[in-house]
């Protein structure tokens, strides 16, 4: 039988396959080939969720939730000379922070500026209750905490 000829295929009747010659077109053929393929992109899919997961904890934990954290900030006393500042801060258990308190005019002026120690509360306590009176320039219309971090040494 030549190379070209069709053969009866696994019994199907009216099906006919065409053989080539063996090595000359590559393994397309080949069904243990097609099986390794198969399983190797099932693998590598399976590589690439599991990457994709790590990733999205590591930037979940990184920038999801803050540990340091500003709450409840209300502004009173403002005159002249200054602005008293009240807010809460979340930090880790037992830690302290360091806290930037802003004054602003109302043309968005920076007439006060200071960054404040806030001491541990206890081993157990995680929001922390501040009162500030920042110094200005000139007279402020608002006060602002943009942020804390972690206590200075």
């Amino acid at each position: 039988m030549s190379s070209t000829e069709q053969t009866h295929a696994g019994g199907r009747a009216g099906r006919t396959e065409i053989r080539f010659p063996e090595g000359r077109y590559g393994r397309r053929r080949d069904p243990a080939y097609q099986r390794r393929q198969r399983r190797l992109m099932w693998v590598a899919g399976a590589l690439v969720v599991v990457l994709g997961f790590a990733i999205a904890v590591k930037l979940y934990r990184q920038y999801a939730e803050p540990p340091y954290e500003v709450l409840n900030l209300t502004v009173s006393d403002i005159d002249d000379t200054g602005v008293t500042v009240d807010f809460d801060v979340r930090v880790p258990p037992g830690e302290g922070a360091t806290c930037t308190v802003r004054g602003h005019t109302f043309d968005y002026r920076r007439v006060g500026y200071a960054e404040i120690d806030v001491p541990p509360g206890g081993p157990d306590v995680t929001l922390l209750h501040v009162t500030y009176r920042l110094a200005t320039t000139a007279r402020p219309v608002t006060g602002e905490v943009p942020g804390c971090g972690p206590r200075r040494t």
